[in-house]
């Protein structure tokens, strides 16, 4: 009887960190539904518990019941019949015990049946699952589309779907299509009003539309006629009862085989506006984005850990030569490298997470009363924070999940090429990682803009000002070695023009990421003694890798673009 929860001690760390008690108070306010739910917490303790206790039962499900089932749904896959899609037997069971357990919506308000808790459980449950099955994981973490119902939506829309959304039903966001993928200005799905219904009516085709034929959608449509940017782009929820919209089509994917992914035909089906016309691109698609690229980090560290298990576990059990693989030098290395990778990307998946969790909650105080000076100025650095490191995480983390789920074919050598082992299917779940919700070259796009500014380096300077234990001095001296080179790096890109930035932008993104990762297993090393091994394996390689990159910037010339054009 597995529990994916309680077999992870790093996981528990997280309702420990010091953040976590601001995070609690700041959702609850003054644990104001204490007394007016029979499930809201009276105080702190009483929060954490409730986080753990579901935590507990999430990850039950997910060991017993989703991990189990994850290879016949990668074999069987969904179907698509007359238009709509029938999900694989193995999903059908997922889905019945998560929705009998009653944890969908747990970051809601208890208002429309959610948990309210904190976006760290929340977070905390996607790498669950993502770990049980990286298709599944996209199919529970499009309740996505529920907070931004919440925040954007009318209340009569609020009411409408939000409570059906904790209850399961599933969600998909309609974004691109044959022509607009990663471009979403060039969104062409027309949607006009009806006066007489009150309606909108969408027309129209999707493409590669994730859970496409889920109950509940939200889809970015052109509102403005004769407009071809994203000024002319509004938001609109439809539900699959209006009808409307059929599937034409389950791409047939590499990975990710249990998450139906969709090409839809849209024919006069009945919308309602979401927000404010003209905003759905420039406002809402992006809010959701972020929540998006914090999703698939989650599912990065997922997969991951099922990688990094896995490979674990064949390395002890494998002997040649007369004694186990896992006491070969190379292959121990390859191992070390590969939890070190698994620790910085969960690190820095949660530290990001804890920004959103701060300056989520100032925006629904907001929905109340307006903030104070000293509120407003924390609203504003945790939502900054945020920005700067969801593309960093969603980059870093993905890139070590497809590097980690490669290292464990490796480490079972041939067998892992056989789809007798989970890692052959680890493999092309990941794959799509540094892909979908943006490129790897996209969030160096979003990234860029916080190394010219400086403010990855003054993020950097705070954490050398935290405390940490003694023995991570040495450490933290070649962490203030590495901000010096990195510095120096920066200060080679003044003047230069922004083509030549452009083409430098990953390594100094990468730098800027290797140090800011290599101080959060400091940190929490300081207080776990499980990530010490991967505080000192990280450090190292990050002070090889940051070299690399340093001595590539600065002999890199404006002629070097050349060979690339």
């Amino acid at each position: 009887m597995a529990n994916f929860y309680t077999d992870n001690e790093d996981l528990k760390f997280q309702f420990k960190h010091p953040l976590i008690n601001k995070i609690v108070d700041l959702k609850e306010q003054g644990y104001r539904d204490f007394g007016k739910y029979d499930y809201a917490p009276a105080n702190l303790e009483d929060a954490i518990d409730s986080y753990d206790k579901v935590m507990e039962i999430i990850g039950e499900i997910c060991g017993d019941i989703i991990a189990v089932n994850a290879e016949s749904v990668d074999h069987d896959g969904p179907v698509c019949k007359d238009g709509r899609v029938t999900y694989a037997a193995g999903t059908q069971k997922n889905q019945e015990a998560l929705i009998k357990a009653g944890v969908y919506g747990i970051a809601l308000p208890r208002e429309f049946g959610g948990l309210n808790f904190s976006m760290v459980p929340y977070v905390m449950a996607a790498e669950l699952v993502s770990r049980a099955d990286a298709g599944f994981g996209n199919i529970w973490g499009l309740q996505d589309c529920a907070e931004t119902i919440y925040e954007y939506a009318s209340r009569e829309i609020q009411e409408e779907f939000l409570p059906r959304i904790n209850k399961g039903e599933t969600c998909s966001m309609d974004l691109t299509e044959p022509d607009a993928g990663s471009d979403l200005q060039s969104v062409m799905l027309k949607a006009t009003y009806n006066e007489e219904k009150g309606l909108w009516y969408l027309n129209g085709v999707k493409r590669f539309i994730t859970n496409g034929d889920a109950q509940i959608k939200l889809v970015l449509a052109r509102s403005e006629e004769g407009t071809k940017d994203g000024r002319g782009l509004s938001y609109f929820v439809y539900d699959k009862a209006w009808g409307g919209v059929n599937v034409r089509r389950i791409e047939n994917k590499l990975g990710i085989k249990g998450s139906p992914t969709c090409e839809l035909v849209f024919n006069n089906a009945p919308a309602k506006l979401v927000g404010d016309r003209k905003l759905g691109l420039i406002k809402y698609v992006m809010s959701l984005m972020n929540g998006a690229r914090l999703g698939v980090g989650a599912q990065s560290v997922g997969i991951s850990e099922a990688a990094y298990r896995e490979a674990a576990k064949y390395a002890q059990e494998r002997v040649q030569f007369g004694k186990k693989i896992a006491e070969f030098p190379a292959v121990a290395e390859m191992l070390g490298l590969m939890k070190a990778k698994l620790q910085a990307s969960r690190a820095v998946l949660y530290e990001t997470t804890r920004f959103v969790d701060i300056y989520k909650s100032y925006e629904a105080i907001l929905k109340e009363r307006k903030l104070t000076p000293e509120e407003r100025a924390e609203y504003k650095k945790y939502s900054k924070y945020a920005d700067m490191f969801t593309p960093v995480l969603k980059m870093m983390a993905s890139e070590y999940c497809n590097q980690n789920a490669y290292d464990a074919i490796q480490v079972h050598g041939g067998s892992g090429y056989m789809k007798e082992y989970p890692v052959e299917r680890l493999y092309r779940d990941a794959r799509i990682t540094t892909i979908y919700e943006g490129t790897s070259q996209l969030q160096t796009v979003a990234a860029i803009r916080y190394v010219t500014n400086g403010s990855y380096l003054g993020r950097i300077k705070e954490y050398e000002e935290m405390e940490i234990a003694p023995k991570f001095e040495p450490l933290k001296a070649k962490l203030i070695a590495m901000r010096e080179q990195y510095e120096q790096a920066c200060e080679y890109m003044n003047g230069k023009d922004n083509a030549f930035v452009d083409f430098n932008a990953r390594k100094l993104v990468e730098m800027a990421a290797h140090i800011i990762m290599s101080w959060l297993l400091i940190l929490e090393a300081s207080v776990n003694s499980s990530m010490e091994k991967s505080a000192k394996i990280y450090t190292n390689r990050s002070q090889a890798w940051n070299m690399d990159r340093f001595t590539f910037i600065t002999n890199s010339v404006a002629e070097d673009l050349e060979e690339y054009n």
